[in-house]
């Protein structure tokens, strides 16, 4: 009885690749930095700009009345999540590509929580940009605490690629 032939490689072993200088890693530890700084303030503009449109929308749905306040409140409460979602995951996908870490959608979903948070109090002026009957308002945070929720998991518990 024989035993099968083993394939052998007669190409020489790749060697490793040289470890980066020292200036490459400064460099590299800078653009991770300001990518999470840049990622921080997109978290806070897109929460500015979630509160922005959820406060004009819930003004145009309240100035129609009838038929038309529903059609139109429907068409913004699907255009706002969807474009709450999308923005989300951008800002997602942003955050774990320039920091290369997992954990960095922390890095937009904090501040973007803290901004909605700060928006639902009233100022000294009397004004208040999430109000609690602001149905849209509302939905739209739902929308996005969950796809934040969602992204974070995701990036946390699926392993890494090997090409990483």
């Amino acid at each position: 009885m024989t035993l099968p032939a083993v394939p052998v490689s007669i190409l020489p072993e790749p060697q490793p690749p040289a470890p980066p200088s020292r200036a490459e890693r400064a460099l590299d530890r800078a653009v991770r930095v300001a990518g999470g700084v840049v990622t921080v303030w997109a978290g806070v503009l897109a929460a500015l700009l979630d509160l922005i449109f959820a406060t004009w929308a819930w003004e145009t749905v309240q100035g129609r009345s009838g038929g038309t306040q529903a059609l139109v409140g429907i068409g913004l409460v699907v255009a706002g999540i969807a474009a709450v979602v999308a923005s989300t995951v951008l800002l997602g996908s942003f955050a774990h590509r320039s920091t290369g870490t997992r954990w960095a959608v922390a890095l937009a979903a904090l501040p973007w929580f803290l901004v909605i948070v700060v928006g639902g109090f009233r100022t000294t002026e009397g004004d208040l940009a999430l109000a609690g009957d602001n149905v849209l308002g509302l939905a739209l945070i739902v929308a996005g605490a969950v796809t934040f929720a969602v992204l974070g998991f995701r990036q946390i518990v699926v392993p890494p690629t090997a090409s990483r």
